[in-house]
């Protein structure tokens, strides 16, 4: 038996803030929520999605941001997603291109680390 593929990336986050999750990773990011099944949708949280990707945003009681471990999102406009993000008052860092290709890191609402990579 072997692995097949990654089936999602769950990251934490603090009760009741579902509302900056949307606003973040929907309306800021363009991914769209997926509806929670109902067995897991009273936990709390967000589920988003683009193509096969998927990230779940879990509640976690005792809350601490991710600042190391990170999802790094494939970005066709990387120029405009800073933009767009800056505009809306996320701090970017840079840093050196990763095999060849333009990023930059973000931070989520709640303090976990997010990195927009260039599209390869």
């Amino acid at each position: 038996m072997t692995v097949l593929g990654l089936d999602h990336v769950q990251l934490a986050m603090p009760k009741g803030r579902e509302a900056e999750a949307r606003a973040f990773y929907g309306t800021l990011l363009g991914l769209s929520e997926l509806k929670k099944p109902p067995e897991l949708a009273a936990r709390g949280g967000c589920w988003f999605g683009c193509g096969a990707l998927q990230v779940h945003l879990g509640v976690e009681a005792e809350f601490q941001p991710a600042k190391k471990a990170h999802p790094a999102f494939a970005v066709a406009d990387l120029k405009a997603m800073e933009a767009k993000l800056r505009g809306a008052g996320c701090e970017i860092r840079t840093d050196a291109p990763a095999q060849g290709r333009e990023r930059f890191f973000t931070t989520d609402p709640f303090g976990n680390r997010i990195e927009l990579i260039a599209l390869g």
